[in-house]
C-alpha cells in the first residue's frame, strides 16, 4: 500500500447533503436520460426497462462501496487514490487513466448533446454550428468552474431541479398513450438479436447511466463533515436516478415502442425523448422536454468538468500528471490549471461525434474504474468498514463480466489503452530522479 504524498492545500468544503446530492444528479440525469436508454431499448428490446433495473442493482453495490471508501479516504481522486492506497500504484494509476478517458469522451458528447438540442430547437443543422456552440458550451463552463465550488453548485442546482421537471412532465405526458399502447409494444418483452447477449450488452450501457454518483466521492474533499454526508448523499441520489430512469424506460418504450425509440435514437441521436413527446404528449411537453436535455447535457458537462479536475490534481499531487495542476488559486479555492487543462481536452473532442461508439467506450472504461474501485473497498479494514464485503465481491464480479459485453474492437481498443497508459506510468517513474 502507498499513503499519499500530499502536502499541498486542500480545497476547501462548501458541500453537505442537498448540494452533494444535486452535484451527483446533475451528473447522473444527463445523456443517460436522453440518449442511453434509447440505444439499450434498439439493442434489446422492451427488456431495456429490466436492463435499467439490473444495472441499477450493479450501481448499488458500486454505489456502497464508493460511500465506504469516500468516508474512510474523504480526499479528491476517488478510485484513483483508493487504487494507490489499499492496492498498488498501477491500479490506481489505471482507475485514474481510465476515468480520464471515459469521460473526457463522455463531456465531448454531452457538448454536443447540448449543442444538436440546442440547434435543433432553432431549426439550424450545420456541422460548423454544432462544434462552435458546443465549444462555447466548454469554454464557459470551465470558467464557472474554475471559479471555485460555490458557484459551480448554484448553477447546478438550478440545472437540475429543471431537468427533473422536464423528466416528470415526459413521464406523465406520454403515461396515457403507454396505457393504451403498452400491451403491444411491450411484447415480446426480450426483443434483441442474441437474447442474453444483447440484453446484457444493454444492462452494460445503462449502467454507464448511473455512474454519476460517484462525482461525490471525486468531491470528498469538498464535502462537509465526509463520513456522514458521503455515503448518504450517494444512496439518496441512486435511488431518485433509479426510479426516474425505470419511469422513463417504461413509459417511452410503453408508448412508442423499443424498435421505434431505438431508430429516433439513429436518426435524431440528441433528441429521442423530445420526438416520443411530440408524438404522444404534446408540442408543451416537447417542449419542455427539449429544454430539459438542454439543461441536463449542461449538468452533466459541468459536473464532468469537475470530477475530471479533482482527479487530474490527485494524479498531479503523485507526480502522474505535471506538477503544475495541482495548484489551489487562494481567491477561488479551486484547482484552475487542472479544470483549463480538462476544458481543453473536452473542448479538442468535441470536434469529434459518434455517439453509440463513445457511450461504449465510456462503458468498458468506466466498468474497469470501478472494478479497481470493488477490489479496493475489499481491502478496506474492518474499523472503515461501513457495508459487509459482498457488496464489493458482488460489484466486481459484476463489472469485469459486463465490461466484456461491449463490442469487442470497444473492449479490445480499451485493453490497448491502458497497456499504452501503463507503459507511458512506467517508463515516467523509471525517468524520474531519486528522492
Amino acid at each position: 500500500m502507498e499513503q499519499t504524498t500530499n502536502q499541498q492545500p486542500g480545497l476547501r468544503r462548501e458541500l453537505g447533503t442537498p448540494g452533494a446530492v444535486l452535484m451527483g444528479l446533475g451528473s447522473i440525469l444527463g445523456t443517460g436520460a436522453f440518449v442511453s436508454i434509447g440505444i439499450a431499448a434498439g439493442i434489446t428490446g422492451p427488456s431495456v426497462i429490466l436492463a435499467t433495473a439490473l444495472a441499477a442493482l450493479v450501481a448499488t453495490c458500486n454505489a456502497l462501496n464508493s460511500a465506504q471508501l469516500a468516508a474512510a479516504h474523504p480526499v479528491s481522486g476517488g478510485a484513483y487514490e483508493y487504487g494507490y492506497r489499499l492496492l498498488h500504484p498501477a491500479a490506481g494509476f489505471t482507475a485514474g487513466w481510465m476515468f480520464l478517458c471515459a469521460k473526457t469522451a463522455s463531456a465531448a458528447t454531452a457538448a454536443l448533446g447540448f449543442a444538436g438540442y440546442t440547434l435543433h430547437a432553432l431549426g439550424v443543422e450545420t456541422h460548423g454550428a454544432l462544434v462552435g456552440l458546443a465549444l462555447a458550451a466548454v469554454i464557459v463552463l470551465t470558467a464557472l468552474v474554475a471559479g471555485g465550488i460555490r458557484r459551480s453548485n448554484t448553477a447546478n442546482t438550478a440545472i437540475v431541479l429543471f431537468t427533473i421537471g422536464a423528466l416528470l412532465a415526459f413521464i406523465l405526458g406520454v403515461l396515457p398513450a403507454g396505457v393504451r399502447q403498452g400491451g403491444a409494444n411491450l411484447t415480446p418483452f426480450f426483443g434483441g438479436e442474441d437474447g442474453a447477449g444483447t440484453f446484457l450488452q444493454a444492462t452494460a450501457l445503462m449502467f454507464v447511466a448511473f455512474t454519476g454518483y460517484g462525482r461525490i466521492a471525486t468531491l470528498g474533499e469538498e464535502v462537509h463533515n465526509p463520513r456522514h454526508t458521503i455515503p448518504r448523499a450517494i444512496i439518496i441520489t441512486l435511488v431518485i436516478s433509479a426510479l426516474l430512469y425505470i419511469g422513463l424506460a417504461l413509459a417511452a418504450v410503453a408508448a412508442a415502442g423499443a424498435g421505434a425509440l431505438g431508430t429516433l435514437t439513429e436518426v435524431r441521436a440528441a433528441a429521442p425523448l423530445e420526438a416520443v413527446a411530440d408524438a404522444y404528449a404534446g408540442a408543451w411537453v416537447a417542449w419542455i422536454v427539449g429544454l430539459g436535455a438542454v439543461t441536463a447535457m449542461l449538468g452533466v458537462l459541468l459536473n464532468l468538468i469537475l470530477g475530471l479536475s479533482r482527479v487530474l490534481l490527485a494524479m498531479a499531487r503523485r507526480g502522474d500528471a505535471p506538477r503544475f495542476l495541482a495548484t489551489i488559486g487562494a481567491d477561488s479555492g479551486a484547482p484552475a490549471a487542472s479544470v483549463w487543462a480538462v476544458g481543453i481536452a473536452i473542448a479538442a473532442l468535441a470536434f469529434l461525434g459518434d455517439v453509440k461508439t463513445t457511450w461504449s467506450f465510456s462503458a468498458f472504461t468506466v466498468l474497469v474504474y470501478y472494478a479497481i474501485n470493488n477490489l479496493a473497498a475489499l481491502r478496506l479494514p474492518a474499523e472503515e468498514r461501513l457495508y459487509p464485503r459482498f457488496w464489493a465481491a458482488g460489484g466486481l464480479a459484476a463489472c469485469l463480466f459486463l465490461a466484456f459485453w461491449v463490442d469487442v474492437q470497444v473492449w479490445m481498443a480499451g485493453l490497448a489503452l491502458i497497456g499504452a497508459g501503463l507503459a507511458g506510468h512506467w517508463t515516467r517513474r523509471w525517468l524520474r530522479p531519486a528522492a
